[in-house]
């Protein structure tokens, strides 16, 4: 158990370090990106600006209070590695988005989800939000996968098999609009 924790952390910290000094994967022709970081963005804003003011701060009360010099240089330390690791969290948001292409809809969650669902899988997509009783960023309820962004998913992607992949989408009437476009071109 120890080890799976110690595994799932060191990918989260290595994943942060990639989408930090990384690139997003360019786009082919013919796709299209949608984001689904929107509802967080702002929050994560607030943490990161507090975070950038925060480091100053504690580095003063820290060179004053604290005897000990090595003091002011861990906490230094944690503050830039906190700050660091969010604006990579951020960026990994941001460099990740869902995608609709000529392959079908590729499903993504920063570092943490990535698949692709082929168009002759997909019998249909709608707009509907969703709020789940959890924050965690996958879930599977009444035969529905849902992928979600803040508790909420926004699009269904309705699967031959009658499985549902849930997702969150900043724009649903778009991604819906682009969707059917491939899928169901007049």
């Amino acid at each position: 158990m120890i080890m799976s924790v110690l595994r799932r952390a060191a990918a989260m910290e290595a994943a942060m370090w990639r989408n930090l000094l990384g690139r997003p994967e360019p786009l082919r022709a013919g796709e299209r990106a949608f984001s689904s970081h929107g509802v967080v963005k702002p929050i994560l804003g607030i943490f990161i600006g507090l975070s950038a003011v925060e480091i100053p701060i504690f580095d003063l009360i820290v060179s004053r209070v604290v005897p000990w010099a090595p003091a002011r240089w861990i906490v230094l330390a944690l503050g830039v590695w906190g700050l660091l690791w969010m604006i990579g969290f951020g960026r990994g948001l941001k460099g990740h988005p869902h995608v609709v292409g000529e392959d079908g809809i590729r499903v993504r969650l920063a570092n943490r989800v990535d698949f692709t669902i082929p168009w002759a899988d997909v019998m249909a997509v709608r707009k509907r939000y969703r709020s789940l009783p959890s924050n965690k960023s996958v879930q599977v309820e009444d035969g529905a996968m849902h992928v979600v962004m803040a508790g909420q998913t926004s699009v269904d992607i309705v699967r031959r098999d009658q499985d549902q992949v849930r997702i969150y989408v900043d724009d649903p009437d778009a991604f819906v609009r682009a969707a059917t476009r491939i899928k169901d071109p007049a």
